[in-house]
């Protein structure tokens, strides 16, 4: 059975025609407000068409105001089309432009396209967008393939892939920010216009695609029956199927090509018309299209309202998304997914080594190696400014090595453990911190604190961090206790505070306060600010935790088995789970800390460590740290000779990994 909203948990809200009524009253408020301090609606129409004067109120009108307006509502529009159309197609609520990685890839592609070939651009942009939607596309259904497209695995890696593809984004903003630094505040999705060129631009574009779905409207219905009975009427799904999503991948890489990302309007506006009783597909295109318009247009007249009582530029792109992360994570409960028993421990511990020590000795013995490899060898610059590799046992050398390579290390000790305790507790081989929004949770909470609070101290920010995480653990747990913890269903909830991160991120990258410059390397995953004292302590903390959690290990042997059993050997699984949770927390406030939030080695040190034979929670605990501290300390050293003598961070490094590996994992969930 495909993903439906559930009837019963779907009441109508109202008529569609009274949703976008009341949507378009607010719209127009919104605008008389916006319009109040240039000379109100007769100054504003007099400005439409034509330049009646020089007077800085006219310019602002003509060349600003009207084409933005006219910008947001056709992008608008043109992203909740694509979103009913890949709802239709894949027959999936929380189908959409962002969820499906579309949007990124399409973004993605603008920014190479930009770097390294700005000749494509002159063939139209609307082109290089579709090829890289096009290409997350594939890559999502490459993913979801093994599962008969199963609509739950197609938008879990619609999402890995947005966040993947974002994270080689912001490497190419790291090192072309001269190049791209206008699309800093474009790729969060601006719409700020300074004439109406873009509006041409997309209008046509728009319109064209607006005909193809009308003209497709009748066999894209077909696809609300089951496959047999729509060839029985002589549909050739396959082709029906790619016309649908090429339509919509077109119509996103338009959209993108002129404002950058604007998240989930393509979720919200067909979901909210279906709410309201819209159930035909016409009714949906139709009302969809309008709504997207006025959700968009409403939600930038409101920011521009707020711009002069905001310190910095907030872009309209990156709030739809802060404000779409909530309504994905009500959406999801309300979902059917396809009956499924969650992993059994067998089957999430794998096999079991006879000899765990030699490997957890083996495991040391790499990490020493690595240890030493990123203290003494490096590339450096000769007098003639070339690049070598060099061995070096230089003090001034290693003193400002040692704090990078020990606060990595220490930082992928407390995410593996914290990893290994989740996989542990909720039976799931696919958990990790990152994945489950715990590290954005955390790393919401540590941004919040620097803006908030002047000068915090460390003991501070990891405060505020533990908070976020368990705030969001909170929140995992009230979206899927009914649930029963159902992976897929707790995946796409992590994704979606993941996302709601995200939406933050790009708020700061757009904004021009110092602490936000400062926020973004951190969130990177730099250790280059890392001082000795600090490096101390992470390592401190790291060796503390990990003996903290060995007499743990009985539990985490036994919770697998299932509350009953836990009971019966005397465990008291509520409070064991609470302790467990909340050490988890602990951990990954601190290591998101030093190496931000989407390293993925809470979910790759712990895999490793359980395909290796370390089953047993005691031997997967220590050998998952290990695993850990070589795989950052591997990423920090990579990060700091891949593109000598400019450097990518380690956390960044270490989520490009962990992404392909999840990536590679989900085929297999």
């Amino acid at each position: 059975m495909p993903d439906r909203l559930a009837p019963s948990a779907s009441p109508r809200l109202a008529s569609p025609s009274r949703a976008t009524l009341l949507l378009l009253i607010v719209c127009i408020g919104s605008a008389l407000l916006s319009l109040a301090p240039l000379g109100g609606v007769s100054a504003a129409l007099s400005e439409l068409f034509s330049l009646s004067s020089s007077e800085p109120e006219s310019l602002v009108l003509h060349f600003s105001w009207w084409p933005r307006l006219s910008m947001s509502l056709l992008a608008g529009g043109a992203l909740a089309l694509a979103g009913v159309l890949m709802q239709q197609v894949l027959r999936n609520p929380l189908a959409a432009p962002t969820t499906l990685g579309v949007a990124s890839g399409a973004n993605l592609a603008l920014m190479v396209a930009t770097l390294f070939a700005p000749g494509l651009l002159v063939l139209g942009r609307e082109w290089v967008a579709l090829a890289g939607g096009a290409a997350a596309m594939a890559l999502v259904f490459a993913l979801a393939w093994r599962r008969g497209l199963s609509p739950g695995v197609v938008v879990l890696g619609g999402l890995v892939v947005n966040l993947y593809f974002g994270a080689l984004s912001v490497v190419l903003l790291l090192f072309n920010q001269e190049s791209l630094s206008g699309l800093m505040v474009w790729g969060a999705g601006s719409l700020a216009q300074n004439g109406w060129g873009e509006v041409w631009y997309l209008l046509p574009r728009v319109v064209i695609a607006g005909l193809a779905a009308v003209w497709l409207m009748r066999p894209l219905a077909l696809l609300e029956l089951d496959d047999a009975s729509a060839r029985s009427l002589g549909v050739s799904l396959k082709w029906l199927r790619l016309g649908g999503l090429g339509l919509a991948i077109f119509i996103t890489g338009c959209a993108v090509a002129s404002v950058g990302i604007i998240g989930f309007i393509g979720l919200a506006a067909p979901n909210i018309v279906r709410l309201a009783g819209a159930r035909r597909l016409g009714q949906r295109l139709l009302w969809s299209t309008l709504l997207g318009a006025l959700l968009l247009a409403t939600t930038d007249l409101l920011l521009q309202g707020l711009s002069g009582q905001l310190p910095t530029l907030i872009p309209t792109g990156a709030t739809t998304a802060a404000l779409g992360a909530p309504l994905l994570l009500w959406l999801i409960p309300r979902i059917r997914l396809a009956a499924q028993r969650p992993p059994t421990a067998t089957q999430s511990l794998g096999h079991r080594y006879p000899l765990p020590w030699r490997r957890i000795g083996g495991f040391a013995v790499l990490l020493g190696v690595v240890a030493v490899i990123s203290l003494v060898i490096g590339r450096s610059s000769d007098a003639m400014g070339q690049y070598h590799w060099q061995l070096t046992l230089s003090p001034e050398v290693l003193e400002w090595r040692w704090p990078r390579m020990l606060a990595a290390a220490g930082a992928g000790v407390l995410l593996a453990i914290a990893g290994t305790l989740i996989q542990r507790i909720t039976a799931n081989p696919m958990a990790s911190p990152e994945l489950l929004g715990i590290s954005g949770g955390a790393a919401i909470g540590l941004i919040v604190t620097v803006f908030l609070v002047p000068g915090p101290s460390n003991l501070v920010l990891i405060a505020a961090g533990t908070l976020g995480a368990l705030a969001t653990l909170l929140l995992l747990v009230v979206l899927n206790a009914r649930s029963g913890f159902q992976p897929e269903r707790l995946l796409l909830c992590g994704v979606a505070i993941t996302a709601l991160f995200d939406a933050v991120r790009s708020i700061i990258l757009a904004g021009g306060d110092p602490r936000g410059q400062q926020v973004i390397a951190w969130l990177s995953g730099s250790t280059y600010y890392i001082e000795p004292g600090s490096a101390l302590i992470v390592v401190t903390a790291a060796i503390i935790f990990a003996l903290a959690v060995i007499p743990l290990s009985r539990w985490l042997d036994i919770m697998p088995l299932g509350a009953a059993t836990s009971r019966a050997l005397g465990i008291q699984v509520e409070k064991a789970r609470l302790g467990l949770l909340i050490l988890v927390a602990i951990l990954t406030a601190c290591a998101t800390l030093v190496v931000g939030p989407l390293s993925f080695v809470g979910l790759l040190a712990p895999h490793m460590a359980r395909m290796l034979g370390l089953a047993r929670a005691r031997f997967h605990l220590i050998g998952a740290g290990l695993v850990g501290a070589v795989l950052m300390v591997l990423a920090d050293w990579l990060g700091r000779q891949l593109m000598f003598p400019q450097e990518i961070p380690a956390g960044l490094i270490a989520s490009l990994i962990g992404g392909g590996y999840f990536m590679w994992g989900l085929r297999k969930l």
